[in-house]
């Protein structure tokens, strides 16, 4: 009974010292802990007041009672068991050994708090697919995967570095297993090499909680790229005709395989190597110098252009324009040259400098601005090329009728009436009109008209025109009437009237009938009857006014033929043509213009013109107005062998359009 007393005697004494404040309580419980796989790991536990059992359980397993746990090589318990300390170590840590633990005084119903132990797996060096020597083409985009490798806790990191810089980019993958669990994981870097990035070393680093220093995995890129081209040429500024060298220079790899010349696009023939020698010419400014150069991965071309020295070449030349009098009217022309050169204007046979630039403009012209105009270029610094080109400017306006010297007439004889028509635009018609009737062209009874041109005259001054209306068998009416001479274009009308003179017998001269043209050369008034026969000097071009074709003569003059095809026999007499007399004996002249200072000669004044009422019947409602001329009005004129001012009356001043002398006064331009 004593033996089965003992074990109750030691609780009650056990309670009874709880009571008094000595029961079993921990000192030191575990706490949760991180190791590296393959570290010792201690969880450490200490008890006061008790000196019982005290064991540790993994994951509620008891590992045992026994200070060196036999059973489990790796795991033991240490410390001062007389003085509570009961830690628990495991070395080396191992994957399995992550688990929760608990420290247990058994004799006393204690438990620690659990503590969890966490077994950490350093990554290990990741692996770069294709390394360590990539190769890459250069402009082709690629991306390069980096993959970790072993069991590593936690799942490391993947980054990308160059020369100590991280990159961006990328892309992190970390596929599924079948069983659902995760295996290595990928971060993908995507980018476009260039030929710079040949030879560079770029870095993988796998870093994680059990590594933060990462591991590394380096690799080198060896890139093949297509030529890398620079062109120079020697000199880059030359004048037209100098040589120039063109070298072609290319990095590439793999290497070179060949070189291509181009200019402006076509092939250089002959071309092969780097170098290029050329003569240069203007062309080079325009069409560059082309180098490609190949490989086998591909070809890359540079292309440069001379600065060629060149002097002026004409590209557009000005236009001969026409314009209505008071409106403005414009050149144009282009000079091409290197330095651009200077481009100036000047009317012809004038030095005075109007406007400079590639346009000229004239405002408001009048007939004093009609003539030729140049544009000039100067030559450049080679001293080649340059010149001028020139155009002429017609002003349109309403015709100037005037009229010409006629010779007197026997009665019952032939006569010859004349006028001379400027008009630009040409007329309409030029219509002679009398008392009873009106005639444009053709024949008409006893009357006859012929129109046809008369010599040039100064440029742009517009046509001239000389209309001859003749006469077969005079009445005594055809001395006392007059006949106007009329013509008409768009802008308006123009006539004079020309009378018929008389002669007072009947005899006639056994000369050929001749008539002198305007534009003779020697500049003399009109003769009397007495001084047309017998003349040995040289009267200028005579032009025959019948109406058939004009043929020049054995001694060169222009030969007529009889009007009357012979019906009076009349052998006639030779007349000048001359400003006829108006009517009542004076001269029909325009009126004077106010243009120019005194001495100046004066030129139509078109506004009293347009005002006048034509004196002839051309406009009559019944007859209306003729528009259509002969058929042959125009094709009776054989240019003169010279061309001079015509014989005008001494009194007559010079007409306007005609070949006379132009005003000097100044012309204020202006110019683009």
């Amino acid at each position: 009974t004593f033996r089965m007393l003992v074990p109750a005697l030691l609780v009650l004494l056990f309670c009874l010292r709880g009571h008094a404040g000595l029961s079993p309580h921990f000192l030191q419980q575990p706490d949760d802990l991180v190791a590296l796989l393959g570290d010792e790991a201690r969880l450490p536990c200490a008890l006061g007041e008790y000196w019982g059992l005290v064991q540790w359980t993994k994951d509620g397993l008891a590992l045992g009672g026994e200070r060196d746990l036999p059973g489990w090589s790796r795991y033991w318990i240490s410390g001062n068991a007389a003085s509570g300390q009961h830690d628990l170590y495991i070395r080396p840590v191992e994957l399995e050994d992550q688990a929760s633990y608990e420290c247990q005084a058994t004799q006393a119903g204690l438990r620690s708090r659990p503590a969890q132990l966490h077994v950490l797996v350093p990554p290990e060096a990741p692996q770069v697919l294709g390394g360590p020597f990539v190769s890459l083409v250069a402009g082709v985009p690629v991306n390069l995967t980096c993959r970790s490798r072993g069991d590593a806790r936690p799942t490391p990191e993947l980054l990308w570095f160059r020369d100590g810089i991280r990159l961006d980019g990328t892309t992190f993958h970390q596929p599924l297993l079948k069983e659902g669990t995760t295996g290595s994981v990928e971060s993908i870097l995507s980018l476009t090499p260039s030929s710079h990035d040949d030879g560079a070393t770029l870095v993988c680093r796998a870093r994680s909680q059990a590594l933060p220093s990462g591991k590394d995995t380096a690799i080198t890129l060896s890139l093949q790229y297509p030529p890398v081209v620079t062109l120079s040429a020697e000199p880059q500024t030359v004048l037209e005709g100098e040589k120039v060298t063109f070298l072609c220079q290319a990095t590439a790899q793999p290497p070179v395989t060949g070189y291509r010349w181009a200019k402006g696009g076509s092939p250089v023939l002959g071309a092969r190597g780097p170098m290029l020698e050329v003569v240069a010419d203007a062309s080079f400014l325009t069409e560059p110098v082309s180098c490609e150069v190949s490989n086998a991965v591909g070809s890359a071309n540079r292309s440069t252009a001379l600065d060629v020295q060149f002097g002026p070449v004409l590209q557009a030349r000005p236009e001969p324009t026409s314009v209505d009098i008071g409106e403005d009217a414009s050149f144009s022309c282009a000079w091409r040259g290197n330095p651009l050169p200077r481009v100036t204007w000047t009317r012809s046979g004038d030095a005075q400098v109007l406007g400079s630039g590639p346009t000229l403009r004239l405002p408001s012209v009048g007939p004093e601005d009609a003539g030729d105009y140049v544009c000039r270029a100067e030559p450049g610094l080679s001293g080649l090329g340059g010149g001028a080109a020139e155009a002429r400017l017609t002003v349109n306006a309403p015709p100037i009728v005037t009229a010409l010297h006629s010779a007197p007439a026997f009665l019952r004889g032939p006569a010859r009436l004349q006028c001379l028509v400027f008009a630009s635009p040409a007329p309409d018609a030029v219509v002679w009109s009398w008392d009873e009737g009106f005639l444009a062209a053709g024949s008409q009874g006893r009357f006859l008209v012929e129109t046809f041109p008369a010599p040039e005259g100064r440029g742009g001054q517009g046509p001239a025109l000389i209309s001859v209306l003749h006469i077969s068998g005079t009445q005594e009416s055809d001395f006392s009437r007059g006949f106007n001479c009329s013509a008409r274009n768009r802008l308006g009308e123009g006539g004079t009237q020309v009378s018929l003179g008389r002669r007072a017998s009947a005899s006639f001269s056994k000369q050929k009938n001749l008539v002198r043209i305007p534009g003779s050369s020697d500049g003399s008034s009109s003769r009397g009857p007495e001084e047309e026969t017998g003349s040995g000097e040289d009267q200028g071009p005579i032009v025959h006014t019948d109406h058939s074709d004009l043929v020049l003569d054995e001694e060169g003059a222009l030969e007529t033929k009889d009007p009357t095809n012979g019906y009076y026999k009349v052998r006639g007499v030779s007349v000048s043509l001359s400003l006829g007399e108006g009517p009542g004996g004076g001269l029909f002249l325009p009126p004077p213009s106010p243009l120019g200072p005194p001495g100046t000669p004066t030129f139509y004044d078109f506004n009293a013109h347009l005002g006048m009422v034509p004196p002839c019947r051309l406009y009559r409602a019944r007859a209306g107005y003729l528009t259509t001329p002969h058929p042959r009005a125009f094709t009776s004129y054989i240019k003169p062998t010279s061309i001079g001012p015509p014989d005008l009356d001494p009194r007559t001043l010079p007409f306007p359009y005609a070949a006379f002398p132009t005003p000097s006064h100044p012309r204020l331009q202006t110019h683009v």
